[in-house]
């Protein structure tokens, strides 16, 4: 099976004050096509920095990060933005939707941005939005959606564009309970329908009996290698 994400010997050090902290100290992961990956470890463990790097928005002091077979160390800053537009999408924990715009306009935007014709990035958009359940809050603006809702926009924002992978950060993490299953099956359910690889950080045990597979992290390094299969 194919593995659009590969990613080998990645280190990441931060100073703090007077000391190194070394967050990441030597992870590899592999991400085979259309597999929905849980990666789990407590707060700390060094979730949030991989993703920032597995999606090219830090980079690592050492090892690689492949995507769809490009390393996204050779790139440069203005062609790893293009690349990160084209082949990796994100939803975080805040669904961080520009607030002056409806969800209609926000979904359009990394098609826009690409130079998709206004006619056409609408039209995408629109079907994004009814597959996650919003085609009738299309003309809302995020103020007007609830935390679930702009939750969904955000995931169809980060799909409209047909990514390689998505890396999705805590993407419940203020939703309640019954909110949170509902956005992680939804997340199956489109994993599945797109055969789009995602990537979902989260410290919620609840996530294990809804992924392919689940990656634990402690302390900056991979704790369960022996991919444990999820019920």
């Amino acid at each position: 099976m194919a593995q659009p994400l590969v990613a080998t010997g990645i280190t990441k050090r931060f100073r703090v004050g007077q000391a190194d902290l070394d967050v990441l100290r030597g992870i590899d992961v592999k991400i085979d096509e259309g597999e929905l990956v849980g990666l789990t470890g407590a707060s700390g463990a060094g979730k949030s920095t991989l993703l920032q790097i597995l999606g090219g928005l830090d980079r690592a002091d050492a090892g690689q990060v492949r995507i769809s077979g490009q390393d996204l160390g050779s790139l440069s800053d203005d062609d790893l933005a293009t690349f990160r537009n084209r082949h990796i999408g994100f939803v975080f924990q805040f669904h961080h939707l520009l607030p002056e715009f409806t969800a209609l306009e926000n979904v359009t935007m990394p098609l826009l941005i690409r130079g998709e014709d206004q006619a056409t990035a609408l039209d995408l958009a629109r079907v994004l939005l009814d597959q996650v359940g919003l085609g009738d809050r299309l003309e809302h603006l995020p103020s007007e959606l609830s935390g679930g809702e702009g939750q969904r926009v955000a995931v169809a924002r980060a799909l409209v564009a047909e990514p390689t992978v998505v890396l999705a950060d805590e993407p419940s993490g203020n939703l309640d309970a019954d909110r949170s299953l509902e956005l992680y099956d939804l997340i199956r359910s489109l994993s599945r329908e797109f055969g789009c690889s995602f990537v979902v950080a989260t410290h919620d045990p609840t996530l294990s009996d809804r992924v392919d597979r689940v990656i634990q992290m402690s302390d900056g390094l991979v704790v369960d290698p022996s991919e444990h299969e999820a019920v």
